[in-house]
């Protein structure tokens, strides 16, 4: 197949103290993430497309309230924050085949979804700035995990298993694909999330987004959603 191509070196400087917050923020986040899953690449794609699912869905809730009270178009918003979070419950949907989590593991997701999508609706409310912001850097941070992802599988520390056959559907993946495949092609979607929402938060900025620098919507299968 061809391999998605993602820009692995694409990163937002912070221009202002909500940057640098949400960056900060970020990354002690990622301390956590590699500090409780460290190399189980699989158990942690588990625990955070959990979490990844919620901005979305959030933002979308949030966004149709405002242009229903302005009575107000959305300008595409809506649409694309859904398809956002549609398509991290299907990572999470894929990878649940892949790395079964334990009890525990589903006992943090619990907690961790309840406390990500109280804080984050209150942040979206707000500061919609920052909100995008934190999740540009969250997936910038996806990026560079599936990427050590890859290396584990390229250098045989972790098994490149059969691809689930909810991610050959949902991706168009060929029936011989295998997890590497699956992991290029999430890595492309987290890819796409990072510089759209990297671009909402310049355009709630007051920056001209330059629409050449958005990674293009990698293609997902018709029907899926029906299937998941």
């Amino acid at each position: 197949m061809t391999v998605p191509f993602v820009d692995l070196t694409a990163h937002r400087s912070p221009v202002d103290l909500r940057d640098r917050v949400a960056l900060g923020f970020t990354k002690a986040l990622r301390f956590c993430a590699d500090t409780f899953f460290a190399k189980r690449y699989g158990h942690r794609a588990i625990v955070l497309e959990t979490v990844a699912a919620v901005p979305g869905m959030v933002a979308a809730t949030i966004q149709h309230l405002r242009c229903l009270r302005n009575m107000c178009d959305d300008r595409g918003w809506i649409r694309t924050l859904m398809d956002e979070a549609e398509n991290e419950r299907m990572h999470l949907m894929t990878f649940i085949e892949v790395a079964h989590p334990t009890r525990f593991e589903r006992m943090v997701i619990l907690l961790a979804q309840w406390v990500f999508y109280l804080g984050f609706f209150g942040l979206y409310l707000v500061s919609p700035k920052t909100a995008h912001r934190v999740v540009g850097y969250f997936e910038e941070e996806a990026v560079i995990s599936y990427t050590l992802y890859l290396r584990e599988i390229d250098e045989g520390r972790s098994p490149n298993v059969p691809a689930p056959e909810i991610a050959r559907r949902y991706w168009g993946l060929p029936v011989d694909a295998t997890l590497r495949d699956v992991v290029l092609a999430v890595r492309a979607d987290e890819a796409h999330h990072r510089d759209v929402n990297h671009a909402y938060a310049d355009e709630l900025s007051g920056i001209v987004v330059n629409a050449a620098r958005i990674a293009a919507s990698p293609p997902h299968a018709v029907g899926d959603r029906a299937a998941a």
